[in-house]
């Protein structure tokens, strides 16, 4: 199951990209496996909740994406806390 063939019906790519960026909304709209875990993850640590969907659906037939989700994870994560520790230092 590649995940360019499952979604190959929309823009792959957009989708990438929403879920790179906007993590939250990209999962609200497309939906997902959203048990109780899946919805603390996507209230508190959505970029890592994002890589970790792609590494269990897609570790076998797209590793290169599924790092390219840890690493935008890393990043991602790492820039929200230093963007919310600016705003709270300026307050």
């Amino acid at each position: 199951m590649d995940f360019f063939s499952v979604h190959a019906d929309g823009n792959p790519f957009l989708l990438l990209i929403g879920l790179a960026l906007f993590p939250r909304i990209t999962m609200l709209f497309v939906g997902g496996p959203f048990g109780i875990i899946a919805w603390l993850g996507w209230a508190f640590i959505p970029h890592f909740t994002v890589a970790f969907l792609a590494t269990k659906v897609y570790w076998i037939t797209n590793p290169e994406l599924c790092i390219a989700a840890w690493v935008f994870a890393l990043i991602g994560t790492s820039t929200e806390s230093t963007g919310l520790k600016s705003k709270i230092y300026r307050q």
